[in-house]
């Protein structure tokens, strides 16, 4: 005789929203009457609910997921009140039972769907908008683009979020992005002519001149009547600034030095446990990893910090570090060390969601001064250190060796670096008029402004209680609160500078999201459930 549990038949997760069923400890219970179906077939499972509960046919799309969140939720609520009478003391028990998997699955894609079609009607109302785009590689090697928006409406409020995750399994070429950002832009109904920027890694397959996707993305923009700028990420750009001090005789024996004591299992626990029974200020040394963008400051900090218990390990090893008895080699060090906490500092105030570009653009114009400061002290005849504290701590222990010789070579490499920092910022120079302008339009002569800004800008200027309200209010409220007739044009200026993105730090903060989630346990993660994960998460 054919035996039933041997066919295999398994609970369908769809018959949850086409027959109000569910699986509970492998029974096929109905939602409505909870009676179970005795096998697990869509027969019977259909038959029962065309019987007895063919009223609720009338329910169809949104409504009729609506009444299965209903149902679901008296179900849940029923059983906690059984458990509240039967066993009070394992209701938290029975309050953490986890969800089955396609429950869970199914949540994620509604949260998703119901986050997307917030966006799409915010969108209806944005003034200007701009994109942040982003290339990566899962751990399947499927090309993970990630394309963000941050559009501002006609009241000064600005929406950052991510437009879409398009997974590529082809080619990356300038012109397949610009299919994916298309598909996108145009699935959620945006204006081209309101996209006033694209924001980018500084990849040669994002900003090439002919066919990079910025270049593209402009093309089409100027063909629908608007203008779109292009920006490489200012966080990008100053690290690259930052790898211009290369100090290759310094960083490699460090690094050499880090590897041999991290590199053993043996040898790392044996430094961990000197350090412990000397009582040092830290426990372990830090690797260096170049695509971190603060490693190179952190691992040197810490080197510094522990450089004389290495030296101590290292003779207790056979292998001693010669270059921790080099008064100079050490001043070279002190310098890199104080130089890349200075870098990092400005890495750090560029990092953060909802910064509008003039404020990341006057952090980058802050350091710039910095670094002219700098330059003047350390070529003093008497170099003052007082900003370079390891570099001053090298100094003071070695009186004899005449290290202040040196600080005119580091004046000269700080001046180096202040050159780089001017070269590479050339997009964000081009627009700082704009800038100014936006930040700061009281101290704008309205003869350099453009034309259409001058009348308003001189209206501006005369007024006083505009003037005081400028300096007691945030910026997006002061430009919230000004006259829509009155200073139109302004007030456009300033929705198209809040729209521009300054980084693509969002982009580089969800791939780190991605990666948690699709892990090397996890790879099986299908694209689109990915993507409404990632649309939660920011």
């Amino acid at each position: 005789r054919r035996k039933v549990d041997s066919e295999g038949h398994r609970f369908q997760d769809r018959w949850k929203v086409e027959y109000f069923f569910t699986e509970i400890e492998n029974h096929c219970v109905c939602l409505i009457c909870q009676e179970t179906v005795a096998v697990y077939k869509e027969f019977n499972v259909k038959r029962h609910y065309q019987s007895r509960h063919s009223t609720y046919d009338k329910l169809t799309g949104h409504d009729r997921s609506e009444k299965l969140k209903q149902l679901e939720a008296v179900l849940i609520e029923c059983v906690m009140k059984m458990v509240e009478n039967i066993c009070p003391e394992k209701k938290q028990e029975f309050a953490n039972i986890c969800l089955a998997r396609n429950t869970v699955a199914r949540r994620i894609e509604e949260i998703s769907s119901d986050i997307k079609r917030q966006l799409t009607s915010k969108g209806v109302d944005f003034d200007f908008f701009s994109i942040a785009c982003d290339e990566s590689t899962d751990l399947s090697d499927t090309a993970q683009l990630l394309i963000f928006m941050r559009g501002v409406d006609d009241e000064m409020n600005v929406t950052e979020e991510l437009l879409d995750l398009q997974s590529l399994t082809d080619q990356t070429r300038g012109k397949d992005l610009f299919v994916s950002v298309s598909s996108a832009i145009d699935d959620m109904k945006l204006p081209w002519n309101k996209v006033t920027g694209i924001i980018t890694d500084g990849a040669p397959a994002m900003v090439g001149e002919r066919s990079g996707l910025s270049t593209l993305i402009c093309n089409k923009v100027i063909e629908e009547g608007g203008k779109a700028i292009k920006l490489h990420c200012i966080i990008h750009q100053q690290v690259l600034c930052a790898k211009h001090l290369k100090y290759d005789h310094v960083m490699k024996p460090v690094l050499k030095t880090i590897n041999f004591i991290r590199s053993k299992a043996l040898c790392h626990r044996q430094f961990k446990q000197f350090l412990l029974d000397i009582q040092a200020e830290y426990e372990d040394v830090l690797y260096h990893n170049d695509v971190r963008w603060l490693s190179r400051g952190s691992a040197l900090q810490r080197f510094y910090s522990l450089r004389k218990e290495i030296g101590e390990f290292l003779e207790t090893k056979g292998q001693p570090m010669r270059e921790l008895s080099d008064p100079i080699w050490l001043a070279d060090l002190g310098f890199l060390v104080d130089i890349t906490k200075h870098l990092n500092v400005l890495n750090t105030s560029l990092q953060g969601k909802d910064a509008a570009v003039n404020q990341l653009y006057s952090h980058l114009k802050a350091f710039g001064t910095k670094l002219q400061l700098f330059i003047r002290q350390l070529s003093q005849t008497q170099p003052n250190t007082i900003h370079f504290s390891a570099l001053q701590e090298i100094m003071n222990s070695f009186p004899q060796d005449n290290i202040s010789a040196q600080t005119s070579r580091y004046a000269a490499d700080i001046a180096s670096l202040a050159g780089e920092f001017k070269r590479r910022f050339q997009d964000f120079a081009a627009i700082e008029k704009e800038i100014s302008l936006f930040s700061s339009p009281f101290s704008v002569d309205p003869e350099d402004a453009p034309d259409q800004l001058q009348l308003e800008l001189i209206e501006l200027h005369c007024d006083s209680e505009l003037r005081s309200r400028h300096q007691q209010l945030s910026l997006v409220n002061f430009y919230r609160q000004l006259d829509k007739s009155r200073f139109q044009e302004i007030r456009t200026l300033a929705k198209k500078m809040l729209s521009l993105f300054g980084s693509t730090y969002m982009c580089e903060k969800t791939f780190s999201a991605m990666n948690f989630n699709k892990n090397r346990v996890r790879t099986r993660l299908s694209d689109s459930h990915l993507r409404d994960i990632l649309r939660i998460k920011t």
